[in-house]
């Protein structure tokens, strides 16, 4: 019972460090600034659903780079032909511009003045040397220039690095705190903005180019006229503000990346206006253009919309001037931050939208700490019960996981969510299997005879190796989870996977610690561990005998779950249809689901469903995605939210998910499921016999397949969660195969002439007793969160709970003639090597 002396030191160090790092996240502010300055003062980081704010997913807009790039070649290009005196008509064609010759017998001539366009553009820091932007290729009299996609995609790449100083820069100058802004891939950019409820104004800021130009009024003729008579060489035809087309210059007389600030401020009539100042360069510009045009029209153009076109009375040499429009205070001080932080180089496209009241937040914390805390306490009670004193010590170790948990994502910055706690309450649940496994292998090894020392060690070290395959199974389940999904997704895998790493140090380590000290102090003759179980010690339930009846019933279920997935269908969140859902909340009583059906059924929005949603108040709006793609199921949830705001309903969370990202999602949760499975055959394989990996993969698609069933019969909506759940399920439905498995690896070694029947059932009876204890206290931690977890994971809650059923009974019943049906064999004996023995025990 000799224990190494720096273990006391490592487990105290641990557990100050986890208790002063954990610390913050439980104090208010106040509380955290008053701490020593020794002491970390932050907290765990709240996820958006748990303290509201907005959630933006933006993509460069492909087509405006391209569209923009070839209208600069073009320009290029036909000043180059204007130089050199050759008539041509250029015509746009995808991501090329055809050069129609006036004069074909030009065309040798053209190609050589048109050659600079054929330019190199330098590789990135990962591709070495350059690659052309342009083709130049000639065609049935015709010059083609072509940008290659290797010059899009660096533009793009290019571009969004661009974009981030300038959305961190808008977001900066709004105040907000600790925004989150990273890319994602080649093309796209996450926000996050904690604490910032209005999307609408957020979206405004982020994804408007801002791009300003000052441009001439083309003199002697109207934009009408222009579109009847044709445009004159260099012009372009503008919308404005004030609903009239104008004809203005092509040529940009002033940019607006001249300025150097913008501020709102009030004309003398009092309405808003934008005053801003350019550089000097700038100025000096300025104030030529305005002194050689006194009496023409000036056009100031904001993203491709002409804002004003005042005449030019007189020159202005300052540098400075005004814009003015219908402008109010709000959106003028928002043009000046547009202005001030700069123009995006691109278009970029809202993808996807999620947004929490922070009200609804504070909802989700308070129904999170609900269920953690009545999880906790129903199984911090039942391993007293069933284990006395042996659970206290696992109960210590339980409760320094949680600490250490929730130290390990304040020292990461990991951000929590609404999921994540969800993870957290099942690794309380999960946690003590391991202290179940080691003190049911000590019970066995004091009934066959052992002393309790000898007991003690043997529970530890033959128990540690099953523990080690069961907490690696799952910990592959959420490591595919964290790559493969996204936002909540990720928070669950992360205090998932954090929660299995903990345990196994906290359920040997700790435990072992106590168990050491108290056996020292008490020296019992014998070990009373256990004071409770479900199913007495001793079984002998012929499970085998009774196979052919549970392979049946399994296929016919697995078969009636196929064909309702397939003729039923699902009923898909928007994170796989795209569309929009919206929370909310009716002010003064129960909200009425027939007057807000009627209310929207008048938008023409098209197929609107309308549902309770957890509390009375609380009412689900889902939205079909709009025609005419991102803008288009924007102004669907502001026809919504202006039509409900008259009858006293507040939007408390609002998600918008375009038919791109929805398809992404579906294939990367098809992707994860399959992953995880091949993942684990490849583990069990290798620790186990290959009759093994099949075997715990086929029980396992029988898991997965009757939850996804389970989703389909109930209507239960499947979304992201709903993919968390199936894997999460993987990972505990292997953890009791797993534990099964090699209590049968076991009895193979030991029982070589006892018929494979026999030696399943004997193997299943011996670990039932733990398998029924384990399995009660992941009920335990489940419970909670399906009554108290909120209506946001309601869906995730009711698969895992469905799942460990299915688990349990796929893993004690269905698991061993699988095995038997793959030609599992017992081992030949010791010294005769030769024997060969079948299935039902006859030596031939």
């Amino acid at each position: 019972m000799k224990f190494p002396s720096l273990r006391p030191v490592l487990i105290v160090l641990v557990a100050l460090v986890s208790i002063v790092a954990a610390l913050p996240s439980f104090l208010s502010e106040d509380a955290r600034a008053r701490l020593p300055d020794f002491m970390p003062k932050e907290g765990v980081v709240l996820g958006l659903d748990l303290q509201g704010g907005s959630h933006l997913l933006l993509q460069v807009n492909r087509d405006d780079i391209v569209q923009g790039r070839l209208g600069d070649i073009r320009r290029e290009a036909r000043g180059l032909l204007i130089d050199a005196e050759i008539g041509s008509l250029i015509t746009t064609s995808g991501t090329s511009l055809d050069v129609e010759l006036t004069d074909p017998s030009q065309l040798d001539r053209a190609r050589t003045v048109l050659a600079p366009l054929s330019r190199m553009i330098e590789g990135s820091l990962l591709q070495a040397g350059t690659t052309p932007e342009t083709q130049i290729t000639t065609t049935g009299g015709r010059i083609r220039i072509t940008l290659t996609e290797e010059a899009i995609s660096s533009r793009m790449s290019s571009l969004v690095s661009q974009s981030l100083e300038v959305i961190r820069n808008r977001i900066d100058e709004v105040g907000t705190t600790e925004p989150i802004i990273q890319r994602q891939g080649d093309d796209r950019i996450l926000v996050q903005v904690p604490g910032f409820g209005d999307s609408e104004r957020l979206k405004e800021l982020i994804s408007q180019t801002a791009r300003l130009t000052f441009h001439l009024v083309y003199p002697s003729m109207s934009a009408a006229q222009a579109q009847a008579q044709g445009l004159p060489a260099g012009t372009m035809i503008v919308p404005s503000a004030d609903g009239f087309d104008e004809l203005l210059y092509e040529d940009v007389a002033l940019g607006g990346e001249q300025l150097v600030d913008a501020q709102p401020s009030f004309d003398q009539n009092g309405r808003s206006v934008v005053t801003f100042r350019f550089n000097t360069q700038g100025a000096l510009t300025f104030g030529e253009i305005t002194s050689q045009n006194v009496g023409r029209r000036f056009a100031i153009v904001l993203d491709d919309q002409v804002i004003t076109a005042p005449t030019i009375q007189q020159p202005i040499t300052g540098g400075t001037g005004q814009i003015s429009g219908t402008f109010t205070s709000e959106t003028a001080s928002d043009l000046a931050v547009l202005l001030r932080a700069g123009a995006l180089p691109a278009t970029l496209d809202v993808i996807e939208e999620r947004t929490v009241d922070a009200s609804l937040g504070a909802d989700s914390i308070q129904a999170g700490l609900t269920a953690g805390i009545v999880a906790a306490g129903l199984v911090l009670v039942f391993m007293v019960m069933a284990y006395g004193l042996w659970g206290v010590f696992a109960n210590i170790s339980l409760i320094l996981n949680i600490v250490m948990i929730f130290a390990a994502l304040s020292l990461l910055g990991a951000t929590l969510t609404l999921p994540g706690i969800a993870g957290i309450v099942l690794t309380i649940g999960m946690a003590v299997d391991a202290n179940v496994l080691i003190y049911e292998r000590m019970r066995e090894e004091q009934r066959a005879g052992r002393s309790p020392i000898q007991a003690i060690n043997a529970g530890f070290s033959r128990a540690w190796s099953t523990i080690i395959d069961s907490h690696l199974t799952q910990l592959i389940t959420a490591i595919v989870l964290y790559f493969l999904g996204s936002g909540p997704v990720q928070g669950f895998a992360i205090t998932l996977g954090l929660g299995i790493l903990t345990s196994l140090f906290t359920s040997y380590t700790v435990t072992r610690f106590f168990v050491d000290i108290w056996f020292k102090i008490v020296r019992p003759k014998v070990l009373k561990i256990q004071h409770f179980r479900f199913i007495p010690d001793g079984t002998k339930i012929p499970f085998m005998k009774i196979s052919r009846y549970v392979i049946a019933f399994s296929i016919v279920a697995t078969i009636a779950s196929l064909g309702t997935a397939y003729f039923k269908g699902f009923n898909l969140g928007i994170d796989f249809v795209g569309g929009t859902a919206i929370e909310i909340q009716h002010q003064g009583g129960p909200a009425d689901v027939g007057e807000v059906r009627a209310l929207l059924n008048n938008l023409d929005l098209g197929e609107i469903q309308v549902q309770g949603f957890g509390t009375p108040e609380d009412v689900l709006v889902r939205v079909q995605a709009q025609e005419g793609g991102e803008d288009a199921d924007q102004r669907a949830v502001q026809q919504i939210t202006e039509a409900l705001a008259t009858e006293n309903y507040e939007i408390r969370r609002a998600e918008a998910v375009s038919g791109t990202v929805s398809g992404e999602l579906a294939l990367a949760g098809t992707i994860a499921v399959i992953v995880a499975l091949g993942a684990i055959l490849i583990y069990i394989w290798v620790r186990f016999e290959w009759q093994f990996a099949l075997a715990a993969v086929t029980t396992t698609s029988h898991d997965v397949i009757m939850t996804i069933g389970l989703f389909s019969i109930t209507g239960l909506e499947f979304n992201l969660t709903s993919i968390a759940a199936v894997l999460t399920l993987v990972g505990i439905s292997l953890n009791e195969t797993v534990v099964i498995a090699d209590r049968i690896r076991e009895n193979l070694g030991k029982h070589r002439r006892m018929p494979l029947p026999e030696l399943i059932d004997l193997s299943i009876n011996q670990t039932i007793v733990r398998t029924s204890l384990t399995q009660f206290t992941l009920l335990l931690a489940l419970f909670p969160l399906v009554f108290f977890g909120g209506e946001v994971i309601r869906s995730f809650t009711i698969a895992m709970t469905f799942g460990s059923f299915v688990g349990m009974y796929s893993s004690i019943i269905v698991s061993g003639p699988v095995l038997i049906n793959f030609g599992l064999k017992p081992r030949a004996e010791p010294g005769n090597p030769n024997d060969k023995v079948n299935s039902s025990g006859a030596s031939v």
